[in-house]
């Protein structure tokens, strides 16, 4: 871990600035494009996990070019959160931001089995939804429906964002954001996926909704950057389930916070 975390701090002078504000000034943006950075963010996750490293943080905001040339390459950047996994199943913390874990992190400590590599691919998923259209897909000003969301893996193409977006970009959204792991695309399974491998993306100019959408949901609303340490995600989801069994009472809400 030690000899990866020095690698990464070399990464540290980046200077192209933030995925999003490149997005928002570049005046187009296409369905290839969003491959593109996608591929790039698969190659460095697939890096990761092949030294067995789990990023546990994956999100646009974590997403940086390396320069402001146009061709830049995409850095992956803040490992505070990152873990060995030693085994399959292994970490059991439930951290990340809220917006992009995946449902095994919700229920690690809740009595179910831990988790591993899956979930850096579960937010890649969400990293690539948001891309296409400029919000996330799973949002809630509550953050029990939130929850709620994220365990059924409940989310949906809205007309008329999605109008134009290829079946095949959904298809690769959809073998990511799958509910059980053991069914998710690994890192090396979606780099064979043809919108990445098979040039099956669109070239239609989907920057004026995504633009907006980014500036509204993400640049404006600074709601999505706010960061959750491991103990308070925790705290906060055992809380909010607590809360919403039929059986608890008013002496357990209380024990509860």
């Amino acid at each position: 871990m030690a000899r990866f975390a020095r690698h990464v701090d070399e990464c540290t002078g980046v200077t192209g600035g933030e995925l999003f504000d490149r997005i928002v000034d570049k005046g187009s943006f296409t369905e290839k494009d969003a491959s593109d950075l996608i591929h790039q963010v698969l190659l460095a996750t697939e890096y990761m996990h092949s030294r067995g490293v789990v990023h546990r943080d994956l999100k646009p905001e974590n997403l940086l070019y390396f320069n402001p040339q146009q061709n830049s390459k995409i850095m992956i950047s803040d490992f505070g959160l990152s873990r060995i996994e030693e085994d399959e199943d292994s970490l059991s913390t439930a951290c990340g931001t809220p917006g992009y874990v995946a449902p095994e992190v919700l229920t690690a400590q809740m009595g179910k089995k831990g988790y591993g590599k899956e979930v850096d691919c579960w937010a890649i998923g969400v990293i690539t939804y948001i891309l296409l259209c400029g919000y996330p897909p799973f949002y809630d000003e509550n953050d029990h429906e939130l929850f709620r969301q994220i365990q059924r893996a409940h989310y949906e193409f809205d007309s008329p964002y999605w109008d134009d977006i290829s079946e095949s970009a959904k298809g690769f959204i959809r073998s990511l954001l799958q509910k059980d792991p053991a069914k998710r695309a690994s890192c090396t399974q979606a780099l064979a996926h043809p919108w990445i491998a098979q040039n099956a993306a669109s070239d239609v100019d989907i920057y004026p909704q995504v633009s907006e959408n980014i500036r509204k949901n993400f640049l404006v609303r600074q709601r999505w950057k706010k960061i959750y340490n491991a103990t308070t995600a925790m705290q906060m989801f055992m809380r909010l389930q607590i809360k919403s069994s039929p059986s608890h009472t008013k002496s357990e809400t209380a024990a509860a916070t």
